[in-house]
């Protein structure tokens, strides 16, 4: 390192941070590989536990990229922004994350598909249990820090006391639990060993109120980062809106998750589609806090933003219009083909031409809608541009030009220069 950065903080703190960053790379690993391994292995434990499929595989895998997000980017921010205690924290959450998960797919295997194939299967899930509220706690204190690794105001401290609370009580309340694992109901027919006493009641109340206080403590987080955001100006705007775009697509892939649940879709594919919005959502949040805080192509938000609004309203609408023609068509030429290939190419020729004509007119809907001023800008040019072409008085057209640029470009100071030809005076 060099610079005045490398003055102030320690050689040894990247090397730290790159360090849990292998931990992390490590333990994300041996879960990928347990996940793998564990694919057509049936249980050998009486229970409800199905057998780990294809689908649980590339949840495994899901899980490893975005705990490689997490650490990767937390990692890189201590080592180019030292100073900035997001990259500790975005660190954290990856190496939660990847205990949690490790220790759930440990138990898996150990306890339930090959029992007795690795050691301390109940004290590793334990150990997992344990950390369950953290991820969330982190997950709050990266809302509550951003982008600059510092509270909004020094009033917003008794929101960390509560989240340090939330994350002592479910250490406490959830690790520390005797008898049977409750909350796992494949594991129901193991007990704690970290479990302390016989009495299993305080410390479900301790679990409530452990996840409580995580519910109260992100929900004032959240508050708090809308707060910064309206206060915002230049850089950090910019920043936090990075972060608001991630937050969004980590919502819209809770969502689709949630509701391929409530319409009871199943199945492999359905599986692996719901394993992949997550992973889509998970990953999104350390990537765009990595743009955000490294101010790499920190400009471009707006330009993501309404791509993804279009490309995103464009997928949608000619899905719902391909399997609406589909079903449409086929209900139509039931009594003409017994098959299908028909209507889905018919279908399939009828999205293709909408394509254009939808984008233009969707492009148009967001511009008008979230981009109001880029929006009036474009009518008012080619308002300007239609006029110009039957505009013959050099005066009028001097005057048109400077108001047309002072709306749209709002400069400063505006002055029209024309060229004499020569040989003219």
């Amino acid at each position: 390192m060099s610079g005045p950065s490398s003055a102030r903080v320690p050689r040894a703190t990247p090397r730290l941070g790159w360090s849990v960053w292998v931990l992390c790379v490590a333990l994300a690993g041996f879960t990928l590989t347990l996940g793998v391994l564990s694919v057509g292995i049936e249980p050998r434990v009486p229970g409800p536990s199905d057998t780990p499929s294809a689908a649980d595989a590339v949840a495994a895998g899901v899980y490893f990229v975005a705990i490689l997000a997490f650490a990767t980017v937390g990692a890189y921010v201590i080592w180019r922004r030292p100073g900035n205690e997001m990259g500790w924290v975005f660190l954290a959450i990856g190496a939660v994350v990847s205990v949690r998960v490790a220790a759930a797919q440990y138990a898996e295997y150990s306890l339930l598909l090959r029992p007795d194939s690795l050691p301390s299967g109940e004290v590793v899930l334990s150990l997992g249990e344990a950390v369950s509220t953290t991820m969330f706690v982190l997950l709050g204190l990266a809302l509550l820090l951003f982008p600059d690794g510092r509270l909004p105001s020094r009033r917003w401290r008794k929101v960390l006391w509560i989240l340090g609370a939330a994350a002592l009580f479910g250490m406490a309340g959830l690790g520390l639990r005797p008898g049977p694992f409750t909350d796992a109901e494949e594991f129901e027919a193991f007990s704690n060993p970290l479990g302390v006493g016989s009495d299993p009641e305080p410390f479900d109340a301790l679990g409530g109120l452990a996840w409580l206080l995580v519910t109260t403590g992100v929900l004032s987080c959240g508050i708090a980062m809308v707060r910064r955001m309206r206060r915002a100006h230049g850089i950090e705007r910019l920043q936090l809106k990075w972060i608001a775009f991630a937050a969004s697509i980590f919502a819209a892939a809770f969502l689709v998750i949630s509701i391929t649940f409530f319409a009871g879709l199943s199945g492999t594919n359905v599986d692996l589609l719901r394993n992949g919005v997550l992973g889509l959502g998970f990953c999104a949040i350390p990537i765009a806090a990595g743009i955000a805080i490294l101010r790499y192509r920190l400009y471009d938000i707006d330009v993501v933003i309404n791509r993804t609004l279009v490309y995103g309203a464009l997928t949608a609408t000619l899905a719902v219009t391909y399997l609406g023609s589909v079903l449409l068509l086929q209900l139509a030429l039931s009594g003409v083909t017994e098959g299908s290939s028909l209507a889905v190419a018919a279908s399939t020729l009828a999205v293709a031409a909408l394509f254009r004509p939808a984008r233009a007119r969707i492009q148009e809907g967001v511009d008008h809608r979230f981009f109001r001023r880029k929006y009036d800008a474009q009518q008012t040019l080619e308002a300007f541009a239609g006029r110009l072409r039957d505009e013959v008085d050099l005066g009028k057209l001097d005057s048109e030009l400077s108001s047309v640029v002072r709306e749209t470009l709002q400069p400063a100071q505006v002055s029209l220069w024309l060229r004499t030809p020569k040989g003219r005076p």
